[in-house]
């Protein structure tokens, strides 16, 4: 089977894979291309299209986000002990009734929250197994699927009440898993994909979006701020990774939704390719405040997209 992300993420790329395909450069389809790096890992929606799709033979993977790699790497080296874990699971929520699965829910994330200052991040345990079947199902029975700490570090979405969230995927895990085996993974900070990025890589970098308005900040869900500094510090990465000789495309929120005057990226960008794609969002809480938008895509190279018919 084909493999697809195991976790939900906010700002994930599964609906914009077919409009993000038209823009890769040419030399990944070409075999000239080899290497694979994003280290803003989330979901991991590029990672898995490009490595089933390409010959990609090594792959960097990095988040600051220590909990999201550590399931990453559970999926990577120990898929069939997590796969019994989260059937254990998935079994309590089907035969717990739906009025008493949110009490089941709290005592899964209160646990979680409870041991996270005696998981060791730099040694792989069996505790990591638990803890990766835990991020999991949370993150398939919490609200809209979102990772957010609060001032103490806790995890602290609420339930979601669904009624039949798949919380084991075992034939995913696997695939995903086999994926996983050609990848490098680490929490690290974005920068340091420079050390693995050479003319022979494609990047990917998809940050904590600038926020279009005041009210749509997303940049802080794991406790860290990503504001205009960090948005700059991010361009001279950008441009490090050119100098490098590295393919790279960036994604980023459009201001001119909201502002037609804000060239903040064009400015930070000047001289790189800077095309717009169509992106539906549902982060918004008031469903009529969804809707499709425009989003950045910012590219080091200048070959023209594959097919033009995007109707932006």
């Amino acid at each position: 089977m084909k493999a697809k992300p195991f976790l939900k993420w906010a700002g994930g790329k599964s609906q914009l894979l077919a409009q993000l395909d038209a823009f890769y450069p040419p030399e990944l389809r070409e075999g000239k291309i080899i290497k694979y790096a994003e280290p803003f890992l989330g979901g991991g929606s590029v990672f898995f299209e490009v490595m089933q799709t390409c010959d990609i033979r090594l792959a960097y993977l990095s988040d600051t986000n220590k909990e999201l790699i550590l399931a990453y790497k559970v999926v990577q080296a120990k898929p069939l002990a997590l796969i019994e874990r989260l059937g254990d699971l998935q079994t309590r929520y089907d035969q717990t009734p739906r009025h008493a699965r949110q009490a089941l829910f709290l005592e899964v994330r209160s646990r979680f929250n409870a041991t996270r200052h005696r998981i060791d991040h730099e040694r792989f345990s069996d505790e990591w197994i638990s803890r990766a079947a835990e991020l999991i199902f949370l993150n398939k029975t919490c609200f809209n699927g979102l990772f957010r700490l609060n001032r103490n570090g806790e995890f602290n979405v609420p339930f979601g009440d669904y009624e039949r969230p798949k919380i084991l995927d075992a034939a995913n895990l696997l695939a995903a898993s086999r994926l996983l085996s050609k990848a490098e993974l680490r929490v690290a900070d974005y920068a340091e994909c420079e050390a693995f990025a050479d003319e022979q890589t494609f990047v990917y970098l998809d940050p904590p979006y600038r926020p279009i308005s005041r009210t749509s900040s997303f940049t802080t869900y794991a406790g860290e701020t990503f504001d205009d500094d960090e948005q700059r510090r991010l361009a001279e990465c950008f441009k490090r990774l050119t100098h490098k000789g590295a393919k790279v495309m960036l994604s980023n929120s459009d201001p001119k939704n909201h502002d037609p005057n804000d060239d903040f990226f064009e400015k930070l960008y000047e001289g790189f390719n800077i095309q717009r794609v169509r992106a539906n969002r549902a982060i918004n809480s008031v469903g009529s405040k969804r809707g499709a938008i425009s989003e950045l895509l910012i590219l080091n190279y200048q070959d023209e997209p594959r097919f033009l018919a995007l109707n932006l």
